[in-house]
């Protein structure tokens, strides 16, 4: 599939796979991916999101606080604990993102290994590409992925920050229609 990747869906990937590193985890996670189509402010993902007001910033930001797992912020809700409030106080004591890389938990060399919800996105991605009648897949169609995938983190973190599938899926048309596809 990989062959059919525009330059700048290929550099998602391997943006995508720094993005796991830098949160410390130990696999790509289509919050990743999705961290990837935006790091470079010229891809399909990035115009288009900038047309929403989103930048990679303001998606790191919120990809930060969301936690983990949520039934694991509503479990300890359950018993009195405030996710939240615990993240807020670590990152006044030790700075932002404290949380989010373990020492040990992410390996320092080789590549990381695709999760399964990550997988997933790219092949909606190349759905997407094919629905679209386009030959190539670039960042635009990875966005597209992002939204059709409601149950990740990455549909979390764009709905948190106000991005619905309707507006993504007009900004990347928009943007597609001033950039040729692939």
């Amino acid at each position: 599939m990989f062959e059919r990747f525009a330059k700048d869906a290929r550099e998602a990937v391997v943006h995508a796979q720094d993005e796991a590193r830098t949160l410390g985890a130990d696999r790509i996670g289509p919050e990743h991916v999705l961290l990837g189509t935006v790091r470079s402010p010229d891809t399909v993902a990035a115009q288009a999101l900038g047309r929403l007001g989103v930048d990679h910033s303001a998606l790191l930001a919120t990809v930060r606080a969301q936690p983990a797992h949520a039934i694991d912020a509503d479990a300890l809700a359950g018993i009195g604990v405030d996710l939240e409030a615990v993240r807020a106080q670590v990152e006044a004591s030790f700075g932002p993102g404290a949380l989010d890389a373990v020492s040990g938990a992410a390996p320092t060399k080789g590549h990381l290994p695709f999760d399964a919800d990550a997988k997933k996105l790219l092949e909606v991605a190349l759905r997407e590409a094919i629905r679209c009648k386009h030959r190539r897949i670039d960042s635009g169609h990875l966005l597209l992925a992002a939204v059709r995938l409601d149950d990740t983190t990455a549909y979390r973190a764009l709905a948190a920050v106000g991005v619905g599938p309707a507006a993504v899926r007009e900004a990347v048309t928009a943007v597609w229609a001033d950039v040729p596809v692939g």
